[in-house]
């Protein structure tokens, strides 16, 4: 048995010692996190991150409502109305680029899209004490400033206006085509190249460059076909046009093929006023004449 003293002071360290303990229990490890508490990020050497925008010409950039409009030019006539008014006019743009529009004066009008020029019209109009907020329609019912030339063998050939750049068979369609007789290929004039030559069957199907955009000034042509003329033992002799690389063989197809005496060896062609002989994989020119012989039995 211990003393009482003893006994007591064993009590008084126990007691002392139990919140140390406690505190000890409490105390959380290195690197170990108290509950409910959200470890932090580990802080890393990241570099800053740039924001980046849009690229330059990046899809996702709206596009420009107005550049497919038609561009208003010298000699152009324009029709101006102020919407719900009975204020009508018509006019003609003058070669300096300018128009005169009844109370709004005279304005800028070429370079302009018909939707700008009527925002024109309807600020000078508002300007001038005419109207509060008027609302003002520009349409262009003449077209003499920006158009290509169609000429030759086309349905309808003339001016055709345009207000962007159009492939040149949206052009042929919008006159019509070309007429039966034509050349199978098409000439194109630009003020800013040298002549060009387009085959007609590959311009609906062929890539881009066969079938190339066209601008404002340019002349359009579709010559008629060349001929040549068959005659002897085919089918139906007659004048045909020639087609590009068009052959003998393939002349001879085209006039219905060789009778039960024809053949097609050494056929004559009279050219440029000489007697020549071909082969079937010679190829045409314009002004030939076909001979077909007959067979020597």
């Amino acid at each position: 048995m211990y003393p009482s003293k003893t006994i007591s002071l064993i009590l008084v360290l126990a007691a002392a010692a139990a919140p140390s303990a406690a505190l000890a229990q409490a105390k959380p490890a290195a690197g170990a996190v108290a509950p409910g508490v959200v470890a932090p990020s580990p802080t890393l050497n990241t570099p800053p991150v740039t924001p980046v925008g849009p690229a330059k010409g990046d899809a996702s950039k709206p596009a420009d409502s107005t550049k497919d409009e038609y561009i208003i030019g010298p000699e152009d006539v324009v029709e101006v109305e102020v919407v719900g008014q009975p204020d009508h006019s018509r006019a003609r743009v003058y070669t300096d680029g300018t128009i005169q529009v009844n109370l709004a004066g005279r304005l800028a009008a070429a370079g302009k899209t018909p939707r700008e020029l009527g925002n024109e019209v309807a600020a000078a109009l508002k300007a001038g004490g005419y109207y509060a907020n008027p609302a003002v329609n520009v349409e262009v019912v003449g077209f003499s400033s920006r158009y290509v030339t169609v000429l030759g063998a086309v349905g309808s050939p003339g001016l055709v206006p345009i207000n962007r750049p159009y492939r040149l068979s949206e052009v042929l369609a919008r006159v019509g085509g070309v007429r039966e007789g034509a050349a199978d290929y098409i000439i194109v004039r630009s003020e800013a190249g040298p002549e060009k030559r387009y085959n007609v069957d590959t311009l609906s199907s062929g890539t881009s460059s066969e079938d190339p955009m066209v601008v404002a000034g340019d002349k359009i042509f579709a010559p008629s076909a060349e001929l040549i003329y068959i005659t002897g033992q085919v089918k139906s002799p007659g004048t045909y046009p020639i087609k590009t690389n068009m052959t003998i063989a393939q002349a001879i197809a085209r006039s219905g093929g060789l009778t039960d005496s024809g053949t097609d060896k050494h056929v004559k062609v009279t050219r440029g006023g000489k007697t020549v002989k071909l082969e079937i994989s010679d190829k045409v020119e314009a002004g030939d004449v076909l001979l077909i012989n007959e067979k020597l039995f």
